[in-house]
């Protein structure tokens, strides 16, 4: 299989209409692996693993080398590895160098133009923090404008994260209503991850996402910020014009505030350069159309539920049924919601928190946490479990606040009811209680270290091991006292 810088390759020369013989010929492929990527880009890429190579402990040597000095011929590297061990020959130091250069030449970047539609320039900028109780959160603001336009748009996040980009590019596109043909970009991280002089290596990440919207990534070269001086400038008009004397309550209030400004004033105001207002001179027409439908771009974990039926993500815990408890299940975060699927199916959606170390517990799912604990205490060994005395329904009560498994521990600590007898039993659960040891290995090894088991004959073993399992509840005599009083009355 190829990487993803290919299968981006193979759709962006499609679009400049190459035949798929061309598209093979440039990119050196089989034209049955061009056809099968056009129709399924989305091919799990699994690099093979190949064999052992002489040359494998001086690759990133190597690498290194072509770093400083790009033209370095074959002789050269061979002399300089010969002196850290290597014992092989030139012909597969030339042939790494082909690959090289090779795949260097294919991620060159591509020079930009600015026409109708042409072109969407994008920067982050840094914002301060936002209070939320006794925390806070970062505050970045990434800012789109489209090139001929100068329409712009903002949308503020508390990430820079790779998901954090995309979603905030389909903000965008949703707002200009279409997608250009270009995108530029400066060398952030989630964007760019290598440079070799003006050679570039995307994030394949961000290829992958460009590539459904069949847009071209432009990086600008280093320190050469005139490149992308278009949003420079607006990233600058938003910090003086917008962000003065202004309060904000979340990140919600911030985007609607800045929604507004967009609409009402950035994009209605008379540009400097231009000489038009940003709306006017917009020409939507010029733009791609969406893709319908749009692709999920949520941040996704997969994540366990606790014993407390919650999950942890981003600091905090937020419930789910807790029929989940102890299972895996899937994550989908934005900057409003969290959605958790089981098995592909909704299970419970979340308002997203941005305080830290909360819990966001929905009524729900306590209530069904309640109804269960309380089916629990109505089965049959807990009926007869508690009817050896108070100790016993205190000690279930901490059992469950503990979280430990009821129904295992039960059916354990009246087996030792069995060898050791009630009054015993009860003394280890008194000792328990007040030295505050929950669980059936505390029980036991109170009974172990300070009683004796009772020596009982062993009852009569019946064919149907359900009948021995039989417990009854143990009476209450006072129950019996209270009867003999009333015929006494009487």
């Amino acid at each position: 299989m190829i990487d993803r810088r290919t299968v981006f390759e193979i759709h962006r020369l499609k679009e400049m209409l190459f035949s798929k013989r061309q598209i093979a010929q440039t990119l050196n492929l089989d034209r049955g692996t061009v056809s099968k990527y056009l129709k399924h880009p989305d091919t799990t890429y699994k690099p093979r693993q190949g064999r052992s190579s002489k040359l494998d402990p001086y690759r990133e040597l190597i690498k290194e080398m072509m770093t400083q000095y790009p033209k370095v011929k074959a002789p050269v590297v061979l002399r300089r590895i010969h002196d850290k061990g290597f014992d092989g020959e030139i012909t597969i130091v030339r042939d790494y160098l082909k690959h090289l250069r090779h795949n260097v030449y294919k991620e060159a970047f591509i020079r930009f133009e600015s026409g109708p539609g042409q072109q969407i320039q994008i920067d982050w900028g840094h914002f301060g923090s936002l209070a939320y109780g006794n925390s806070s959160r970062k505050l970045y603001a990434l800012a789109v404008i489209e090139s001929h336009s100068r329409m712009l748009y903002v949308v503020f996040t508390h990430s820079q994260k790779q998901e954090a980009l995309h979603q905030s590019l389909v903000e965008a596109f949703n707002y200009f209503g279409g997608t250009p043909k270009e995108i530029v970009v400066d060398n952030m991280l989630t964007a760019v991850t290598e440079r070799v002089g003006s050679m570039v290596r995307f994030n394949e990440s961000f290829l992958n996402f460009l590539r459904q919207f069949s847009i071209t990534p432009v990086a600008c070269n280093i320190r050469a910020p005139h490149e992308k001086g278009k949003v420079e400038s607006s990233i600058k008009y938003l910090r003086y014009n917008f962000w003065p004397l202004r309060t904000f309550i979340d990140l919600d209030d911030v985007n609607h505030q800045v929604l507004a400004w967009l609409d009402t004033s950035a994009n209605q105001r008379q540009h400097q350069t231009t000489g038009e207002r940003p709306a006017h001179r917009f020409v939507k027409d010029a733009l791609r159309p969406l893709i319908d439908p749009l692709p999920d771009f949520r941040e996704t974990e997969t994540l366990k539920v606790y014993k407390d039926f919650g999950i942890r993500f981003d600091t905090n815990v937020y419930t789910v049924p807790p029929r989940l408890v102890g299972k895996s299940i899937t994550l989908k975060a934005d900057a409003r919601t969290l959605s958790v699927y089981y098995k592909e199916k909704l299970v419970a959606s979340h308002l997203r928190n941005w305080e830290k170390r909360k819990r966001i517990d929905l009524p729900s799912h306590s209530e069904q946490v309640r109804k269960l604990r309380k089916k629990v205490f109505m089965g049959k060994q807990m009926m007869v479990f508690m009817s050896l005395g108070q100790e016993a329904v205190d000690y279930l009560e901490k059992l469950a606040y503990a979280s430990q498994p009821l129904k295992k521990t039960v059916d354990r600590l009246l087996i030792l009811n069995d060898d050791y007898g009630t009054s015993s039993l009860i003394y280890a659960l008194k000792k328990a209680l007040t030295h505050k040891l929950y669980g059936f290995a505390y029980i036991q090894n109170i009974l172990y270290q300070e009683r004796t088991p009772t020596i009982r004959h062993q009852p009569v073993a019946l064919k149907d091991e359900n009948l021995n399992k039989i417990r009854l509840l143990k009476p209450n005599l006072a129950d019996y006292d209270a009867i003999a009083l009333q015929r006494r009355k009487k």
